[in-house]
Parts: C-alpha cells; sequence; structure tokens
C-alpha cells in the first residue's frame, strides 16, 4: 500500500507523515505564529495527515495542539547540572542527537521547518545549538529521502565560521527552501548556495487572520520593546548596547506622555521581554506620579494574534522585534521600525515605509520624534497602501502552500523512500 499525498479534492491512499521541526513551544510570540499558519495550512488541506514535533518546547506544543512532541537537543533535560557535568552532558548529547535527529527524521514523509530566522544569526546564537540542530535534519533528510522544507525562513550573511558551515550545509541539504525576503535569497546565494530553483515568498504570519481593527484612535500609540543586546557581532559591547538602547526608550515613551499620548506597551517574547517592558512603564509612573494608570498600559501577550489585539486600538506603532513591525504592517498601522537587522527595513520598505526606520542600536531619539511626527501626519494614505500590500502577501503565501502540497506529497510517492514502511529506531528522548 503506497503512502500518498493529497489535496482538498482527492483523497489519499495514506495519511502523510509530517513532522514540524524548530524553535517552537517557546514564549517566542512570532516563531509561534509562524508555526501556528503552517499547522492551519495542513490542518485545513490534510485533516487526516500524522503530525508531530521535534522543538525547543515539546510540552507547550503537545498542550496546544495535542500532538507527540520531543525535545530537541538530548541536553535539555540536563540544563540544571553542575557546571563539570553540564560541559559533559553537552559534548555527549552532539553525538546522541545526531542519532535522535535521524531516528525522528526517518519515520517522516516530510519535516517542514515553519518560518523564523532559521539561517541567520542578527541575534545572538551559538553554532553547536540550533546551527547544528538544523544541519543534522537536514542531512538526515538527505539520507533517508525524507523531504526537507525550510519554509519561507529569514537569512544573513554570516560571519562565524562554524555557524556559516552548519547553517550552509543545512540549505544545501534541503529539498525545499523559501525565504522571506531578497536579503536572505540573497545572503544564502553569496554563501555559495545555488537559489537557481528557490523562491521568495512573505513572511508566513501574514497568512494569520486578521482580528477586527479599524484605523485607532491617533492619540494612541504602540510601543513594542525588547530585551536588547545587538547582533550576534556586538558580544563584546552587548551591555552598553543594552543600557543605551533602554535609555533611550524611556526618553521617547516619556515624550509621548508629555506629549499627550496614550501608550500600549508589548514585547515579543514573555521570558526576555517582560522585564524590560516594566521597567519602562515603571519609569514613566516615576517621572509622571500623577499619570493615569489606563493613560499607559502593558497587558501581556501570549500570540500574534492577542498582540494584534492589543494593537488594534493604537493608531500608531513604534517597534522594535520583527514581528511586532510586521504586525502592526499587517494591521495598517503607521509604523516605526528600530530595526536591527536588514530584514526589517526589507520589510518597511516592501510596504512603503523605508524612510521610517533607524538602526537599534544607534536610534537618535531626537530624529525618532520628528519621523513620528512625519508619520501621524501621512497616516491615512500609508495605511491605504499597506492594505493592498497585505492582500498581495496572503494570496503569494496561499501560492506556496499550492506548491508545497505539489512537491512534498504528490499523488503515488511516499513509500518507497529509504526506511519507509521500516519501524524507526528508539529515539533517544
Amino acid at each position: 500500500m503506497t503512502s500518498r499525498g493529497f489535496n482538498r479534492k482527492r483523497q489519499p491512499a495514506a495519511a502523510p507523515r509530517i513532522g514540524l521541526f524548530g524553535v517552537i513551544g517557546t514564549d517566542n510570540i512570532g516563531n509561534e505564529g509562524m508555526l501556528e499558519a503552517v499547522v492551519s495550512w495542513l490542518k485545513r488541506d490534510y485533516p487526516d495527515a500524522v503530525l508531530d514535533f521535534m522543538c525547543v518546547g515539546p510540552e507547550k506544543v503537545k498542550a496546544k495542539y495535542g500532538t507527540p512532541a520531543i525535545p530537541m537537543n538530548w541536553y535539555q533535560k540536563h540544563e540544571q547540572a553542575s557546571d563539570v557535568m553540564a560541559i559533559v552532558f553537552r559534548t555527549l548529547g552532539k553525538g546522541i542527537d545526531a542519532y535522535r535527529v535521524a531516528s525522528w527524521v526517518r519515520k517522516h514523509d516530510a519535516v517542514i521547518v515553519p518560518g523564523a530566522g532559521v539561517l541567520e544569526a542578527t541575534l545572538p546564537v551559538g553554532p553547536w545549538w540550533y546551527p547544528y540542530a538544523m544541519f543534522l535534519l537536514s542531512g538526515s533528510g538527505k539520507m533517508f529521502g525524507t523531504k526537507v522544507a525550510i519554509v519561507s525562513v529569514g537569512a544573513s550573511v554570516l560571519s562565524q565560521r562554524l555557524t556559516r558551515l552548519f547553517f550552509t550545509s543545512a540549505a544545501k541539504l534541503a529539498f525545499y527552501r523559501s525565504y522571506r525576503d531578497t536579503g536572505s535569497y540573497e545572503a544564502m546565494r553569496r554563501a555559495g548556495i545555488d537559489v537557481t530553483h528557490d523562491h521568495v515568498y512573505p513572511d508566513l504570519a501574514f497568512a494569520l487572520p486578521v482580528p477586527p481593527a479599524g484605523p485607532g484612535d491617533p492619540q494612541t500609540v504602540g510601543v513594542g520593546v525588547m530585551a536588547y543586546y545587538g547582533t550576534n557581532d556586538d558580544k563584546a559591547q552587548a551591555d552598553e548596547i543594552h543600557v543605551a538602547y533602554v535609555k533611550k526608550m524611556k526618553r521617547f515613551v516619556r515624550w509621548l506622555a508629555d506629549s499627550g499620548y496614550r501608550i500600549r506597551l508589548f514585547g515579543g517574547d514573555n521570558l526576555w521581554d517582560d522585564g524590560i517592558v516594566e521597567e519602562i512603564l515603571a519609569d514613566l509612573r516615576a517621572h509622571r506620579p500623577d499619570l493615569e494608570p489606563m493613560w499607559a498600559v502593558a497587558d501581556p501577550v501570549t500570540s500574534l494574534d492577542e498582540l494584534m489585539r492589543e494593537m488594534a486600538p493604537v493608531g500608531t506603532v513604534v517597534a522594535i522585534r520583527y514581528h511586532n513591525v510586521l504586525c502592526a504592517l499587517k494591521l495598517g498601522k503607521p509604523t516605526l521600525s528600530l530595526s536591527y537587522a536588514r530584514k526589517h527595513d526589507l520589510l518597511m520598505a516592501d510596504m512603503g515605509l523605508s524612510e521610517f526606520c533607524q538602526f537599534a542600536n544607534t536610534f537618535d531619539v531626537d530624529r525618532l520624534i520628528e519621523q513620528f511626527t512625519a508619520l501621524q501626519a501621512r497616516s491615512g494614505q500609508l495605511s491605504a497602501a499597506m492594505a493592498e500590500r497585505n492582500a498581495d502577501k496572503a494570496r503569494l503565501l496561499e501560492q506556496q502552500f499550492a506548491q508545497l502540497s505539489a512537491l512534498l506529497f504528490p499523488a503515488g510517492q511516499g513509500a518507497d523512500r529509504p526506511g519507509a514502511g521500516q519501524p524507526a529506531p528508539e529515539i533517544i528522548r
């Protein structure tokens, strides 16, 4: 009996076995949103598909989707070990993970990496964590004939040699690659990847439904902040960059309050950003002790849908996290981006807002105020243009899902790949 994919018109002889892999099941609501977009597509077009996950937060994924999930790294269950034992476990784990990933991959017809910056190092990342895991994933797919699809991901030019080796090898070995912007496509081309058959599609978050939202109150501003310490190349100056960033954000938020604007603060990763949100809010309360409590609020969000609902009442957004910026644009909100990577600038330019960016490391508050004032003056014109571009992006992502269906689950394929129909080795958990 063969295992074959299917579309909405034709049911398969056997349900496809699909794995989802990545930094998911975490407090990063951007990554979770992209996963949600892919899972929604699979449940819509492949309701009988057998799904499971290998990820950073398996317990959260199991609770949300009700599907099997295992940790990406064997070492995760030993994170509380003493310093000496931690080194031993980390070293041992690299070999164990090679076996674990291969055992997991070979059970599937396809494994999908749902978006995120999985081929970039714009924020600090060590080579032996996610880069190594990506290399193991694509290498295992190549070995066992499982189709590994890296879908609408971010990529960057890499300066760290070992990180570059793992990421470029992972990309070369993948069955399918698409990028969320032209900068990522170009970065992979410069890294020596043959991108002839690769594609550029919008970020997967553009496939998510939009909650009801009008233009919002022009006197209410959404301010997205993060625990920012610079890029992967700024480790030596990380603390200095962080202190300067927080100081300038406090000054800008104070200016908003002094200028009569209501403020809604939000982050994008609850584990890291909540402390910064509270610090900036506390500074504002100390600066303006007479400020009404509801004049500046910071309600926690746990998903991109909740984030967009928090943004819905505002008229303008100033944000740093990529998916804070993206959600504001998706809602048609005039937006200012404090960019820490080229992906921000490309997204803003694609939405007609290239003049409203500054580099997060060195942004100037006075210029930010000038940009904000100009943005407010053009809000109606900019929102109308963004609505058209958002519709185009949703349409393009539907095209990608159709392309993935044809490539990953073509009729009559699935059971003939190496290892198919054979019991997989037990996975070390």
